[in-house]
């Protein structure tokens, strides 16, 4: 956009002031999400403002929907950092600045009769040195990298988060045992060995416990973070654009990839957030759910499974997996199907393409 600053959240841009937001469109931007900023360098310093547009990699996508009375804009905005920037496999872990690959910024918005809400999350790598060595296996070994490094890298991850967002949960949701155990084990034992306040990390086998088809044993997962959810917040502006409610936490979700398991449960989080939201404006009663209304629970799946798709082209090369369960809250045959097609697309993008892209 020209005039819209889409590279900062709602809360962001509500917290930076008047003055700034008269400040070309470029100088406003979150260099995080700055993709063109190198290549705008020259028209920078010869101060050419009008000529400069920021580019921004990552998703939009929006729907209306009318419940009573009340007409609802959902939009939901995917920020992917400049950082650490790479294919999958290709690109894995922290650096040693502690930026990860696969970094995410997610917001979810809420319009109506003047108010706005917002919600935040994130996603990324696990956050200490680790690859993935192609080598025509399927799923090449994890190598961990300088394990005794890991819990300055993580510490370092975590502080600049606990910096931009306040409170973090880290929800990690490797299988516990395999090839991703070891990975499970120096994440968390780095956890507990970095000295960080606002921070706490939970682990949760999203394969042990919700297996190939179960997935709405993610409700266990929530019992466990419904606590966080609510102390931490959202924010909320009344119809003068003044501010009600601030977000002052964020939850940090990974996998291996960061795009499958954490798609699906990003949108399950989204989703209960979203009530919560919708029965503070008044528009949902106290039991009331988004599954009530067919065609807001049908456009919600959409918005989140073609969220998720477009983050997964992005660095994977093909659509998300277990996106049938995001798309029509079940899963379906034709999903199964779809994901079998996908994970052998990505076994071939990863080996004979993503290596020039590098």
């Amino acid at each position: 956009s020209k005039s819209l600053n889409c590279f900062a959240s709602v809360q962001r841009l509500n917290d930076i002031g008047n003055e700034s937001k008269l400040l070309p469109l470029w100088r406003q931007a979150d260099p995080r999400f700055f993709w063109n900023n190198y290549m705008l360098e020259v028209l920078i310093d010869n101060k050419i403002d009008q000529y400069l547009l920021p580019i921004m990699q990552g998703s939009f996508h929006s729907f209306q929907t009318a419940i009573g009375k009340d007409i609802l804009d959902i939009a939901l905005i995917a920020r992917r950092c400049t950082r650490r920037i790479g294919t999958r496999m290709w690109k894995r872990g922290a650096d040693s600045d502690g930026f990860v690959a696969n970094f995410v910024e997610t917001e979810q918005i809420i319009q109506m009769n003047g108010h706005t809400a917002s919600f935040v999350q994130v996603r990324g790598s696990i956050p200490v040195l680790w690859d993935q060595i192609v080598d025509l296996t399927y799923k090449p070994k994890f190598d961990i990298i300088r394990p005794d490094e890991a819990p300055r890298v993580v510490e370092r991850h975590f502080l600049d988060l606990r910096k931009k967002y306040g409170n973090v949960l880290s929800v990690d949701l490797i299988n516990k045992h395999g090839g991703e155990g070891r990975l499970c084990e120096k994440f968390g034992s780095a956890m507990e060995s970095a000295s960080i306040d606002d921070v706490r990390y939970l682990h949760f086998d999203f394969h042990a416990i919700c297996g190939h088809v179960h997935f709405e044993r993610l409700s266990i997962l929530y019992e466990q973070i419904e606590d966080f959810l609510i102390k931490s917040r959202y924010l909320l502006l009344n119809e003068k654009g003044e501010n009600v409610e601030s977000q002052v936490g964020v939850v940090r979700t990974n996998c291996i990839d960061c795009l499958d398991r954490t798609n699906v449960t990003q949108s399950m989080i989204a989703r209960k957030m979203l009530e919560f939201q919708l029965r503070r404006l008044g528009v949902f009663d106290a039991e009331e759910t988004i599954s009530k209304h067919q065609n807001f629970d049908e456009s919600f799946k959409i918005l989140w499974a073609n969220h998720g798709d477009d983050i997964s082209i992005q660095y994977s090369g093909t659509p998300a997996l277990k996106g049938d369960f995001v798309r029509f809250g079940q899963r379906t045959i034709q999903g199964i199907l779809n994901d079998f097609r996908n994970a052998l697309m990505r076994y071939y993008l990863n080996n004979f393409c993503d290596g020039t892209k590098q």
